[in-house]
């Protein structure tokens, strides 16, 4: 039997799940790849933590070269995090003739362009399956299952965070921060989580997907970003009431020639395969010319089904079944496809504003959205007579460039307290 070595850049959760997977499908591994896979060495920042797992101490380094100068190691797993010193190591891994595999997002959807570069150049294979939505193979479905396809758009729940998060506001009736408090107890969010509940994580990963699937390079700051730090429970509550589920959602699609990319909460319509997507799972909905629509849908995150995609990775690599070439996704960046401007975005929406409970209020603000191209579908106005009211407007399909007017305007209006919340609906069918 075949014997290789591979090199582990970070033993944190994801690094946790790959040892784990490594020692206890060592035998199904063997078998599918050909190979006797042994860990060379870890690169760790504190060779003494203790990390609930059983490693030989002198397996772990805190010193990089020890992985990424040593020419028995094949193969560098790096799952760090982070753009530095992560780049530093995966270009230096290459340079030594070593194949990588990462599940960095953030790192390939801000410097991607030069690491595929740097990996084409050198003839080695840069794998990065666990990049995008943890044990879901995305990545292979766009780069081999979908070939033959002009993909049109992808819709998705990509962070596992915001959607636990979500559903915890959805279906117990909890506040944002209960359910993030929760969320991280239960050691689905950071301490910090800042990058989950604000977008950039979905961000991250909707600029590698994109760029795979529409064959273009992608700039991160083309993709619009909105969190769900806004979301309310009567923001929920008024979804249902219209048939609709709240969830963070990328978009991606091209519409006239152009790019249409965004992260942002929106309401779907609860019959939608999207819509029942609970807890910490992800779910990508593709739209293909030929196969139609079609979704994928797992655990976005976590040690094991993370590290799931990173041993694929290297047993790809070992069985040699995917063209290196083929693969890199500089050979996708073939086209330069524009992004569409935010602006030029149609949908309809959820407006919810507090307004002077006064006559002839909610009819200025009729007339406003009127005089921008805004039509209102419904207008609800619920509670006791206070000082301010609160109002909800529902619209038909309008450019978010007409929105943006008119919200403007009905801020100066010298009637508004201020605009509570707006949400995107998209009546994905």
């Amino acid at each position: 039997m075949n014997k290789v070595k591979i090199g582990i850049l970070g033993l944190g959760n994801v690094g946790t799940g790959v040892w784990k997977i490594l020692n206890t499908n060592k035998e199904e591994i063997r078998k599918r790849s050909g190979y006797d896979i042994e860990v060379g060495k870890i690169l760790v920042r504190d060779v003494n933590k203790d990390r609930g797992i059983d490693v030989p101490k002198e397996l772990l380094t805190e010193n990089p070269e020890d992985v990424l100068k040593d020419d028995s190691i094949k193969i560098v797993v790096e799952i760090m995090g982070g753009v530095d010193p992560a780049k530093d190591y995966i270009l230096e891994a290459i340079r030594n003739k070593k194949h990588v595999v990462t599940a960095n997002k953030m790192l390939l959807a801000t410097e991607g362009d030069e690491l595929f570069t740097a990996a084409e150049n050198e003839g080695v294979a840069f794998y990065y399956e666990a990049s995008v939505a943890g044990g879901i193979p995305i990545i292979h479905a766009i780069n081999e299952s979908l070939t033959a396809n002009k993909i049109e758009q992808i819709i998705g729940i990509i962070n596992g965070t915001t959607n636990y998060i979500l559903t915890k506001m959805t279906f117990d009736n909890m506040t944002f921060e209960a359910a993030l408090k929760e969320a991280q107890e239960k050691g689905f969010a950071e301490a910090d989580p800042t990058s989950d509940v604000e977008g950039y994580d979905a961000m991250y990963k909707l600029a590698i997907l994109s760029s795979l699937s529409f064959g273009t390079r992608i700039n991160i700051e083309d993709i619009y970003r909105e969190g769900i730090t806004k979301i309310k429970p009567i923001d929920i509550k008024y979804a249902k009431d219209f048939g609709y589920i709240i969830k963070l959602i990328a978009i991606v699609k091209e519409v006239s020639g152009k790019l249409e990319m965004r992260v942002h909460p929106a309401m779907i319509p609860e019959r939608h395969p999207l819509a029942s997507v609970n807890d910490s799972f992800n779910a990508i909905f593709i739209r293909g010319n030929a196969v139609g629509d079609m979704m994928l849908y797992g655990r976005g995150a976590g040690d094991l089904p993370t590290g799931s995609a990173v041993v694929s990775d290297i047993i790809s690599i070992l069985r040699g079944s995917t063209d290196v070439e083929a693969i890199s996704a500089v050979r996708n960046n073939y086209l330069n496809i524009k992004p569409s401007p935010m602006e030029n975005t149609e949908s309809e929406y959820y407006v919810r504003i507090s307004v002077m409970d006064l006559p002839g209020v909610l009819g200025e603000i009729s007339t406003i959205f009127g005089e921008e191209g805004v039509s209102i579908l419904s207008v609800m106005q619920k509670g006791k007579r206070e000082e301010f009211a609160s109002v909800v407007y529902f619209t038909h399909t309008t450019l978010e460039g007409n929105i943006d007017k008119a919200i403007e305007k009905i801020k100066a209006s010298g009637h508004v307290k201020c605009i509570d919340n707006i949400i995107r609906i998209e009546n994905i069918q």
